[in-house]
């Protein structure tokens, strides 16, 4: 009877440790299946530095076909590179990640695409693309290039004083040309001054007066994606608008970024009456003052009230995903928009309502008249369509300076731009905010306080640990 019960009880032991030890087996199935499909991290990193921007995760969702990543390293470089690499992997099953040791498998590296100044290429099959760097700015350009077919060009037009694309000063748009060509765009600048050659005259017939030769046309180059006026300081004469006329009229694009007509003893910049003139026409009208900001919520950024700083925007597909996204408009004027006879206009984003636009232009100081100056809102952008047999489409930013150097890299300057580009070049699935560049903060520390921390992680900390250690060994002897 002892023996039966104890076998018996061995018995149902066994059982409860063997339920228990199935129980196990499937939780740590279950909970290795669900981290392998769901791969889920927390980024506590102040700019989020370690989370894949709207427009990464844009991008990847919208594939169509398998793509695939090949990072080409040594091995011992593979599981850092891991890091960015899977995040990507990890947002959708088509797309497919090939580690290659150029050393160990030569030829297969080879085969994939290697060359000795290539780290990162991404292939769709149709395009390979390049990424100079393991970045999420780099892979992600890499990616639109390689999905990208054909050319677009952004043609910047000089002659009257525009913003330079080598200029690497604060005023230049040197970082504005890195961008657009990290986002599948090539840049390059165009004068509207050099007409093309007129055509040959006939031959007079005998006895006749000679023709007089054709007047030359001026056109827009037909390969420009792009036009873009950025900042002129002189009037165009009234051939180059109405080569910018016939070109967006025709199904063309164009940027017009149009600062104030400032009189002031460091330069001016003339009212451009025939493009002011042309944008009238088509619904904007640029508006002789400067937008001054008084809320003081520049002071933050170390800005004065003629940088004033936008943080709502309108519906149009080039804002609505700027949301809380702070971007600064240095020198700016005002615009007025209405429908014209061919377009439709709508507003992109204004200043808040602690804003004045002065038309005292003339003097060196600003000087706000409240009684006199309009009060905010103060709309400082607008987008366009003209209805035409192609229908055309033009944006008109009331600023220049925001794309400079000194601006471009301002919390949403960057973005606002490429979605600009992005909506007239129809290419709506690219607007979003983009890839963050890393951050650099540097820790500055005066040499008394270096001389604090040395004395209390040195000397101060020890002793105290050792003195506690002497009283406890006192009281217990």
């Amino acid at each position: 009877m002892a023996a039966k019960w104890v076998t018996s009880r061995q018995a149902k032991y066994s059982a409860y440790v063997g339920t228990y030890i199935i129980v196990i087996i499937a939780v740590l199935a279950a909970v290795n299946f669900l981290a392998n499909r769901y791969d889920k991290s927390y980024d506590s990193t102040a700019n989020k530095q370690f989370t894949l921007s709207d427009q990464t995760l844009k991008v990847v969702h919208n594939l169509k076909h398998d793509l695939k990543i090949y990072d080409f390293a040594e091995t011992s470089r593979f599981y850092s590179d891991r890091d960015l690499l899977d995040r990507y992997s990890n947002l959708s099953p088509k797309v497919k990640v090939e580690y290659v040791d150029p050393v160990k498998h030569p030829q297969q590296a080879k085969a994939d695409g290697f060359r000795r100044d290539v780290s990162l290429l991404v292939d769709s099959g149709t395009k390979k693309e390049e990424a100079k760097s393991l970045s999420e700015e780099e892979l992600t350009g890499a990616i639109i290039r390689s999905l990208k077919s054909g050319e677009r060009n952004a043609c910047f037009v000089s002659g009257s004083g525009e913003h330079a694309l080598d200029d690497t000063e604060n005023t230049g748009y040197s970082a504005l040309k890195d961008a657009l060509e990290k986002n599948n765009y090539k840049t390059r600048t165009i004068s509207l001054l050099k007409a093309a050659e007129a055509p040959a005259a006939a031959p007079p017939a005998a006895g006749a007066p000679p023709t007089p030769p054709a007047a030359p046309k001026v056109e827009v180059p037909s390969d420009c994606t792009v036009l873009i006026v950025a900042g002129p300081q002189h009037d165009y004469i009234q051939p180059e608008t109405d080569a910018i006329k016939n070109f967006v009229e025709g199904g063309g694009k164009a940027l017009f970024l149009m600062d104030p007509a400032l009189q002031l003893r460091g330069g001016s910049t003339d009212e451009n009456t025939s493009l002011d003139a042309l944008l009238a026409n088509w619904g904007v009208t640029l508006n002789k003052d400067l937008a001054l900001d008084t809320s003081g919520i520049g002071q933050i950024f170390g800005l004065g009230p003629e940088v004033p700083l936008v943080t709502a925007y309108e519906s149009h597909p080039i804002v609505n995903q700027m949301k809380d996204v702070a971007t600064a408009f240095p020198i700016a004027r005002t615009l007025d928009v209405k429908n014209g006879d061919k377009t439709t206009v709508e507003k992109l984003f204004a200043t808040g309502d602690n804003s004045y636009a002065t038309t005292n232009l003339s003097s060196g100081q600003v000087q706000l008249d409240p009684k006199r100056d309009k009060k905010g809102p103060l709309t400082l952008a607008a987008a366009g369509t003209y209805n035409g047999t192609t229908p055309g489409r033009f944006v008109v930013v009331g600023s220049s300076l925001w794309c400079g150097n000194s601006f471009i890299r301002f919390n949403g300057n960057r973005d606002l731009f490429l979605n600009m580009m992005n909506w007239l070049t129809a290419d709506e699935d690219l607007i979003s905010i983009r890839p963050k560049e890393p951050e650099d903060r540097p820790l500055n520390i005066s040499a008394q306080k270096l001389s604090m921390v040395f004395w209390l992680s040195v000397v101060i900390f020890p002793l105290a640990v050792v003195g506690f250690g002497m009283a406890t060994w006192w009281k217990r002897r």
